[in-house]
């Protein structure tokens, strides 16, 4: 009975350290991505892979444009933006394609963005111009002919 008691003993105490040996070989590979994580961020084709999925929308009047470093200010109610354009940013102007040029101040902006790493935000799509404006011009051709006196006998 002792000779069971014992045996089953140890095939407890080689279960639970063979348990924590997996434990252990487990770690190291996770801690293996994550030192390889700086050197893939740091490599361009990483960081728009992650941008991609993460694209966050944004809406405001322009406050701040440089032309030179290629960026615009959004002012917020708790803070302002600062956006980057690029090469991969799309800018669209009354729906027409537009560049960093025709990006002013006081000028109603909406699009969306990527956070990256380093907390730079860059735009991905910018729409400049009013949004009331879009909507109230497909509203008046509908209400012209409601205005026009001449159908009445």
């Amino acid at each position: 009975m002792r000779t069971k008691l014992h045996l089953a003993g140890i095939v407890c105490i080689a279960s639970l350290a063979f348990s924590m040996s997996l434990g252990g070989q487990t770690m190291p590979r996770k801690s293996t991505p994550s030192s390889a994580t700086p050197s893939a961020s740091a490599s361009p084709a990483a960081s728009p892979a992650k941008q991609a999925a993460r694209s966050i929308p944004f809406h405001g009047m322009i406050s701040a444009v440089d032309q030179n470093a290629k960026t615009f200010t959004i002012t917020g109610k708790k803070q302002s933006r600062v956006f980057k354009v690029t090469d991969k940013t799309t800018v669209a102007k009354n729906g027409k394609t537009a560049s960093m040029r025709d990006i002013t101040e006081n000028e109603e902006a909406s699009g969306s963005y990527w956070k990256n790493a380093d907390g730079t935000l860059e735009a991905k799509t910018v729409r400049l111009g009013s949004v009331g404006k879009a909507k109230t011009s497909t509203a008046s051709p509908v209400a012209s002919p409601k205005t026009s006196p001449s159908p009445k006998p």
